[in-house]
């Protein structure tokens, strides 16, 4: 059963993501790299997924102005490593460098710009490029829904391509299986379930969906276009007589670009009420994103993410090494 679902159990706010700090509390603490922690939220949630033993950081920044941060948001740094950094953009680039030389296992934004973190991430010669194509998933935990909901991509790529999205769309699939989602239902999401030629997103949906039938895309069941209420809720598919093992049970929801992604998450934080975990994937180590609006839940499930994620990855290392 995945660790974000529970069938006998009614929908209860952060339930989902108490599920799922508890399997990250039952590995090892992630080593993680910290990026410039220099303010109360972010050095505060370091410091407290520590302290459920999901992550072990090292607080890499200005040590004074980590230090004064401590003392007055009266948190006890004494036992956790620290890399000097002179700036934010240093702090970056030598968070990156701790996971190149083998001495952290994932990233965590702290008080410094998303792009500032990414431009260190994706450095041609000093970054953590892989093969794969970088990009975000929100893990959507809404309380009136039976089960969580990856959303892709809301964060990093604005407009993306075909092939882009075959890459976005192979990152949701891995992470959902990381977060052993017994069944990964992949929907692509348009604004119609019907392939029409003046809409782009429903042509680019069809293809994908033909990678899929092909093994270019692996992992999941999916299916597109589809509409984001004949994709999560099974009402709607059955009264536009969809049949599809995907429609109205989707739990990846692939969106046409940026706009659309982070509408959509948005919508379901502010009107649902659902919390909004973030990582990034397609790096060589899952970086965590967290905003200064975050919960306590959301910022904790992130790096919950994040450990489950970094575990499933060591696995598939192991068996390719095998």
């Amino acid at each position: 059963m995945s660790v974000l679902a529970d069938a006998f159990s009614p929908p209860l706010p952060h339930a989902k993501y108490d599920r799922l700090i508890a399997a990250a509390q039952a590995l090892p603490p992630l080593k993680v790299a910290v990026a410039h922690p220099c303010d109360e939220v972010s050095l505060g949630a370091a410091l407290e997924a520590a302290e459920l033993g999901l992550i072990a950081p090292i607080l890499v920044g200005p040590s004074a102005r980590i230090a004064a941060t401590a003392v007055a948001s009266g948190l006890d740094i004494s036992a956790f490593r620290q890399v000097e950094a002179a700036h934010s953009h240093d702090a970056a680039d030598k968070a990156v460098a701790l996971v190149r030389a083998g001495e952290a296992e994932a990233l965590m934004k702290g008080s410094l710009h998303t792009d500032e973190l990414m431009a260190a991430v994706v450095a041609r010669d000093t970054g953590l490029r892989t093969a794969r194509r970088i990009s975000h998933c929100f893990i959507m935990d809404v309380p009136s829904h039976p089960d969580a909901l990856i959303i892709t991509d809301a964060a990093i790529n604005i407009a993306p391509n075909l092939v882009d999205k075959c890459h976005i769309l192979q990152n949701a699939i891995d992470l959902a299986q990381a977060l052993h989602f017994p069944e990964p239902r992949a929907a692509i999401l348009s604004a119609m379930e019907t392939v029409n030629p003046n809409v782009p997103s429903t042509l680019e949906a069809a293809a994908l969906c033909k990678m899929a039938d092909r093994g270019q895309i692996t992992g999941a069941i999916v299916d597109g276009p589809l509409a984001l209420d004949n994709a999560i809720d099974l009402g709607s598919a059955r009264i536009k007589h969809i049949r599809s093992p995907v429609a109205g049970r989707a739990n990846i929801l692939l969106v046409p670009d940026l706009e659309a992604g982070n509408m959509l998450a948005k919508s379901l934080s502010f009107l649902a009420g659902a919390d909004a975990a973030g990582i990034v994937l397609g790096a060589r180590v899952p970086i965590i994103l967290t905003s200064r609006a975050d919960s306590k839940s959301t910022r904790l499930a992130s790096c919950a993410v994040a450990s489950l994620l970094a575990e499933a990855q060591r696995t598939a290392s192991k068996a390719v090494r095998a």
